[in-house]
């Protein structure tokens, strides 16, 4: 067990995993983090069942102090980490020790970073998930997004730290593309509601993220969609990617605590694997929408989860061998450090 304080909670720092899942029939949304793809990366890396809380943040990222030493792993949008004012790497192991500070320095690219701790952040489980759900408040720490001062147990990693750290994934494991951003859809459930043009406009348009978007929805700016007749009708549900046209005439795209029934026409809704693009696009991203269909879909999550497992097995059968260790006593500033340097062996 180990312990983190919040010393600065940043825009908007969550506890998140992969979603409550079973409960929409009963108005719960499903939450979850925005970009499971960093999640599930985040996790593995630190030695976590791939659907562990961890903490999700947008755009301006908090100031951590650890209370013990711990492994962590930082994925997703590149915030630009530092722990005690140096650089450390994303989408990699790394050792944390009582006493250093981790903060973000600012956007580089991307909008929302994951930081996953060896052992998982321990907070109740609501239905079956660890997620936050501001809007009800309901799951996470407290049911809401953290505060200066919050302090945060840590769960009991599942193998010692030196086994832990310095797991690596690629950066480029997943393409977020660039900006423009492509995202692929699939049509319907009421693509029979738009005219012609208004289907053409749809794939021909460049569209821009607004300042309003959050965790439940991304409003889009760009040439209005035409409808045939209106955007309202008989409510149905709302997955996460559908993309709405109210009668504005322009996209909402529904994210991760998104209203589980809705009362407008759907065109289209993102594909899975794209789904983790939407979630990094920031105010002033454009997107621009490409026909997909479910046999392409399918094929690509399959794809996608083969590589995945296909890493995972790497990770697991990489063991460590300690060739030597030697220790030393370092003296900065007056103050006397005790440091013990491994040499390990990969097989």
């Amino acid at each position: 067990m180990g312990k983190i304080k919040i010393i600065q909670p940043g825009l908007m720092t969550t506890v998140q995993d992969l979603g409550r899942y079973g409960y929409q029939q009963f108005g719960v949304s499903v939450s979850g983090a925005m970009d499971s793809i960093a999640t599930r990366l985040a996790n593995i890396l630190v030695g976590n069942r791939e659907e562990e809380g961890l903490l999700e943040i947008t755009m301006v990222g908090p100031e951590i102090e650890f209370l013990d030493s711990m492994i962590i792993a930082i994925t997703g949008g590149d915030l630009q980490p530092i722990v005690n004012d140096q650089p450390i790497k994303m989408n990699r192991s790394v050792l944390i020790n009582p006493g250093d500070c981790l903060r973000f320095q600012g956007i580089k690219k991307g909008c929302r970073s994951y930081i996953a701790f060896a052992g998982g952040v321990e907070v109740p489980v609501i239905m079956g998930s660890k997620s936050t759900f501001v809007r009800a408040k309901v799951g996470g720490y407290k049911g809401r997004a953290l505060q200066s001062g919050d302090i945060l147990d840590i769960g009991e990693p599942t193998n010692s730290l030196e086994y832990l750290v310095g797991r690596e994934v690629k950066k480029d494991f997943y393409d977020y593309g660039s900006n423009p951003i492509e995202v692929r859809v699939i049509l319907g459930p009421q693509d029979d509601a738009f005219t012609q043009e208004g289907m053409q406009t749809f794939f021909n348009g460049e569209y821009i993220v607004t300042n309003k978007f959050d965790r439940m929805g991304y409003t889009l700016e760009g040439e209005k969609i035409e409808h045939k007749e209106g955007a309202d009708i008989i409510s149905d549900g709302i997955s996460m990617g559908a993309i709405q046209i109210p009668n504005q005439g322009t996209p909402i795209i529904m994210m991760a605590d998104r209203q589980t029934t809705g009362g407008y026409t759907k065109i289209g809704n993102v594909i899975t694997v794209d789904l983790p693009k939407i979630a990094q696009a920031k105010p002033g991203d454009k997107i621009f929408f490409r026909k997909s269909t479910l046999e392409q879909a399918h094929q690509l999550i399959k794809q996608q989860e083969s590589k995945i497992q296909k890493w995972k097995q790497q990770l697991d059968t990489m063991k460590k061998e300690v060739i030597s260790t030697r220790k030393f006593h370092l003296k900065i500033n007056e103050i006397v450090y005790d440091v013990k340097v491994q040499e390990l062996k990969n097989e």
